[in-house]
């Protein structure tokens, strides 16, 4: 079977076509050449026909050009365009200033609270080079310090960024669950266990739901013997029609054994994705939110109801389709109710908290957003919708709780204020105030408790063994696989 080129971890490559530009290596590039030409910011602009402000955005990586700006400033530096757009940067403190710019635009450079290095040619090269040194010295460290669940928030921090640039939209995988859906008949309607019994069927595969299956695994598959197996306990937190669908995704979206904790999650979400794109399948999805939208009547638990799944497959599923179908950019939180964020995505801009890595999931959810405030509201019938004032603009967040095995949690999803006139809920009076990412938002007691109480506390921290362990070791992490080896040896007879 041959992997898809988007659930393989991505190998080192040259870059495409259309890579966007890297803005301060372009930026560095123009002020070089128009230094050594002996130009000022007035003199290039007036060659250009732009103000000396704008090139200065421009040249500081703040502000993207449009192509004929591009080619004005190739013409009067007297360079080639692809010239000015190449990828190496001009000279070493070139380099060394694109390097330190970045760190200082980064999460784990904000998470320290040092007051930012300005930029100029009065800063010593020596500077320069110890500065870069530290932060790199710094990262290593921290890396060192976790260094197998380091590996697991960066590949985590990747998958979510590159599902950011794709709107969380996949084509590929829709395609092939509606191959599957037509396969077996589908017309409308919410997908039943028998019409999934038949999928798995059309692609060869017997359903054998046992009592024994290994404790580390939600199902497996025996390629050999071309059978699945399944739990006959009613107590799990996952839909059962789910958990076959993604074992059946593994074989029709073609994945071999991961090659690393990357390529697992890759391999993961796909699943997951693909599961969706069959419960809810896209074209009567799409034709059902169009329909909300034109009323202004989009509500996730209409769509949970429609189309008979769970609520937080029902608001994943809307992530998928929102932007794609209905140029609606949104957010996603599943949030534990001690406050940590178990699963995040967005492309409407909302700040999460992220450590150095950009990872999200682990960190603390601001307790003034919609996630952790829905914990304390006493109606847990109703969805509960609030505006947030934040840093980086207000949105509006509709959320629910659900209790799993592993504890309470709330599931959010949100909207740029702008967005919120397609959602019921908007009518909500409820607004909340958040500065977070700044620690005095709630990071830190609030004064007048921490002048009563601070040196006279001594909490007991519910501490739990996995937060001092290693990732699992193995290419599908936690499962036992000589477990699972015995128990397909011992039901293949």
């Amino acid at each position: 079977m041959t992997t898809p080129a988007w659930n393989r971890t991505p190998a080192a490559s040259p870059p495409a076509q259309d890579t966007p530009l890297d803005l301060l290596s372009l930026g560095r590039r123009v002020r070089h050449l128009r230094k050594a030409k002996g130009m000022t910011l007035d003199d290039l602009g007036a060659a250009v026909g732009t103000v000396a402000s704008q090139l200065s955005l421009i040249e500081n990586g703040k502000r993207e050009p449009k192509l004929g700006l591009l080619q004005g400033l190739a013409g009067a530096l007297g360079v080639p365009l692809a010239e000015l757009l190449g990828a190496e940067p001009p000279s070493r403190r070139a380099a060394l200033e694109i390097e330190l710019e970045r760190a200082q635009r980064g999460p784990l450079y904000e998470s320290l609270g040092l007051p930012k290095v300005r930029l100029s040619s009065r800063l010593p090269m020596e500077v320069l080079e110890s500065l870069v040194g530290l932060q790199g010295e710094l990262e290593r460290r921290l890396n060192e310090q976790v260094a197998t669940p380091e590996e697991a928030r960066r590949a985590n921090a990747e998958l979510r960024r590159e599902m950011r640039e794709r709107n969380n939209y996949f084509p590929e995988i829709e395609a092939q669950a509606q191959s599957v859906l037509d396969a077996v008949g589908y017309s409308a309607g919410p997908v039943s266990q028998h019409l999934i019994a038949d999928m798995a069927a059309h692609l060869g595969f017997s359903l054998h739901h046992v009592n024994d299956l290994p404790h580390s695994t939600r199902s497996v598959t025996d390629l050999k013997n071309r059978r699945i197996y399944l739990t006959q306990s009613q107590r799990s937190d996952h839909d059962p029609r789910s958990v076959l669908l993604q074992a059946l995704g593994h074989y029709v979206l073609g994945h071999d054994t991961p090659v690393s904790y990357g390529d697992f999650l890759r391999q993961r979400v796909a699943t997951n994705y693909f599961a969706a794109a069959l419960l809810l399948p896209e074209k009567p999805a799409v034709d059902y939110l169009r329909r909300a939208k034109a009323a202004k009547e989009i509500a996730v638990e209409d769509i949970r109801d429609t189309f008979a799944v769970s609520y937080e497959t029902a608001a994943h599923r809307f992530t998928n389709l929102a932007t794609e179908h209905l140029d609606i950019r949104t957010h996603f939180q599943k949030t534990h109710k001690s406050g940590i964020i178990y699963k995040a995505y967005e492309n409407d801009g909302v700040t999460f908290p992220q450590d150095h890595t950009g990872a999200i999931e682990g960190q603390p959810s601001c307790r003034r957003w919609t996630s952790r405030v829905v914990f304390d509201v006493p109606d847990k019938f109703r969805a509960y919708n609030q505006y947030t004032d934040t840093p980086s603009g207000t949105y509006w967040c509709t959320a629910r709780t659900e209790r799993a095995a592993s504890g309470e949690f709330s599931l959010s999803i949100g909207v740029p204020y702008a967005q919120v006139k397609w959602f019921r809920g908007r009518d909500t009076d409820i607004r909340g105030k958040s500065s977070c990412p700044d620690e005095s938002c709630c990071r830190r007691p609030p004064s007048e408790l921490a002048r009563e109480w601070a040196g006279h506390a001594w909490p007991s921290a519910r501490a739990h063994s996995h937060l001092l362990a290693a990732m699992p070791p193995g290419a599908f992490p936690g499962v036992d696989e000589t477990e699972v080896y015995a128990f397909l040896a011992a039901h293949s007879g």
